[in-house]
């Protein structure tokens, strides 16, 4: 078992590890009670840019900063429905409560359909990719249906800001 893989299979046994153990307020639920995929919280590399049309170009997910044997983190409680590879690379998903669907790519995971994971759980390791080389990235997208959303919604207040007078009239 390659040492990645070790690192996953504790968490996923109930054995956190120590260094692990101390970020758990670092990346606490958001509002909406999903968290980030990786913890500490990432820096947002590429955003949702979804296309025109389903047929067009565009990116529909986010890209987040991640090296090769990082963990990923179950975003919220869910099942996992697909453990395998898309084209030339290890994708996970995992389908939440209701109706959404997040995909993780290039994830190693020894998880496999019909596994359930609850929020903050280790789900899989970020494989070796060349989507953002050199650096490294984790591509987290979320689904509805056929429809993707913006993965950020989920664990951001993504409302717009507004000014209140100081004195209410």
């Amino acid at each position: 078992m390659g040492a990645a893989l070790l690192q996953l299979a504790l968490p996923l046994a109930g054995i956190v590890p120590a260094a692990h153990a101390g970020n758990a307020a670092l990346s606490a639920p958001s509002k909406a009670g999903w968290r980030w995929p990786v913890d500490p919280r990432p820096w947002l590399i590429r955003k949702f840019d979804p296309p025109a049309r389903p047929w067009l170009a565009g990116h529909r997910g986010i890209d987040l900063a991640a090296t090769s044997g990082t963990p990923i983190l179950a975003p919220a409680s869910g099942t996992v429905v697909f453990s395998g590879w898309v084209v030339d690379r290890p994708v996970l998903t995992v389908e939440h409560a209701p109706g959404l669907r997040s995909s993780f790519e290039p994830v190693d995971s020894p998880l496999t359909a019909g596994t359930s994971v609850i929020i903050g759980q280790p789900v899989g390791v970020l494989a070796v990719s060349g989507h953002c080389s050199p650096a490294g990235c984790l591509h987290w997208g979320v689904r509805q249906g056929e429809h993707y959303l913006d993965p950020l919604q989920f664990i951001l207040d993504r409302r717009p800001s507004v000014l209140l007078p100081l004195h209410p009239p």
